[in-house]
């Protein structure tokens, strides 16, 4: 039976199924809903954020504090990465990361580069090219997320320059570029810090979290997870947050029907992060079209919440009919060991997960 924590609809977690603690990691300290098993994918890759996988396994990670990308391969099919090397450095911020045709795209807070055919050239990476280098210079959530859309644009968020503050776009906005021609669009207004997006298996459209403002206290407000249902539609931000809460400095005068809200209120200061629908076959069928999500965990709450991975339920409606969580752990009395980052589906059905802290990539599989 569903039981109430802190205003979250959650399932008991009865289950404890992990494996072995490896890298001097506290596995057995995760616990996962039950029939799954988690275990160390690859152990060395610092500060490692959002993923991207090429048909042929290798998996890509950038870093925020590092500067680098990485590429790992698993040679030997076994479930663990054999082979992890450095593919770029020195790059400002490479958070983001797409896969297209065998090219590598990177985003590195002004810019878009293009790492061609990367995917055959591993042992000789070539030089990046610039795409596109137009985007705000601000590192003030200037590091970013990626996806190509079903047409073959990138999809690119443009954070606010600061906690709360009401600026021109495209900050504040979820942008599409047009790699061809170098035009963006705005696909969503008011957001003002996405790092995780997908699109949904069916619709095809655009769904995405949003960390919320600081310094209004513990529980205010909420992080979001939102749904784009009408292009260029507004969520907020710095006006009205999660939908109900008129901000104190720039609230006045705006009303919260004037905007979009959350498809999901998330726990305020849990920093939702990477996200994703899994359509594969390799979980059970009640899991398909569920969305997982990266709570990387507080730093600026009295009592530290998140450090999770939580998964999102949806009805026929496209509702959100259950927010559970899926892995927790990383929070130990009150003291991180690890920091969710990302949630990728691997190409083999199975979940692979980044953690910026403890700087690993983690694998969760049925048992």
């Amino acid at each position: 039976m569903p039981v109430i924590r802190k205003g979250v609809t959650t399932s008991l977690l009865l289950g404890l199924s992990v494996a072995a603690s490896a890298a001097g990691l506290p596995l057995d300290s995760l616990k996962l809903e039950p029939g799954f098993s988690i275990s160390v994918y690859a152990d060395d890759v610092p500060n490692a954020r959002q993923l991207a996988q090429a048909p042929d396994g290798t998996l890509f990670a950038g870093s925020r504090e590092e500067g680098k990308v990485y590429a790992i391969r698993d040679t030997d099919n076994d479930g663990r990465a054999d082979h992890t090397r450095v593919i770029a450095e020195g790059l400002t911020m490479p958070t983001g990361l797409a896969l297209r045709d065998g090219t590598l795209y990177v985003a590195a807070v002004s810019r878009i580069l293009a790492f061609d055919d990367l995917v055959d050239n591993l042992d000789t990476p070539p030089e990046p090219r610039v795409v596109y280098d137009g985007f705000p210079t601000a590192s003030h959530h200037g590091w970013k997320y990626l996806r190509f859309d079903a047409g073959g644009d990138l999809i690119v968020p443009v954070g606010a320059p600061c906690n709360i503050c009401d600026r021109e776009g495209p900050f504040a906005t979820i942008q599409r570029l047009d790699l061809e021609s170098g035009e963006t669009e705005t696909v969503a207004r008011g957001v003002r810090n996405s790092v995780g997006f997908d699109f949904h298996p069916d619709s095809g459209d655009l769904w995405f979290t949003d960390n919320g403002r600081d310094m209004l206290g513990d529980a205010v407000p909420p992080d979001e997870l939102n749904h784009v249902g009408n292009e260029g539609e507004h969520f907020g931000y710095p006006y009205i947050h999660a939908g109900d809460i008129p901000d104190p400095e720039f609230g006045e005068g705006h009303k919260p029907s004037d905007y979009t809200p959350p498809m999901q209120k998330i726990p305020a200061h849990f920093a939702a992060l990477g996200m994703t629908f899994y359509t594969g076959d390799a979980f059970p069928k009640a899991y398909r079209g569920n969305i997982f999500i990266a709570e990387h965990g507080s730093w600026n709450r009295s009592e530290p919440g998140g450090y999770r991975i939580t998964r999102v339920v949806l009805d026929g409606a496209g509702q959100v009919s259950d927010y559970q969580p899926f892995i927790t752990g990383w929070l130990q009395d009150g003291e991180d060991w690890g920091r969710p980052a990302d949630v990728l589906q691997a190409n083999d059905g199975s979940l692979l997960i980044a953690d910026d802290s403890a700087g690993v990539i983690y694998r969760v599989s049925r048992q």
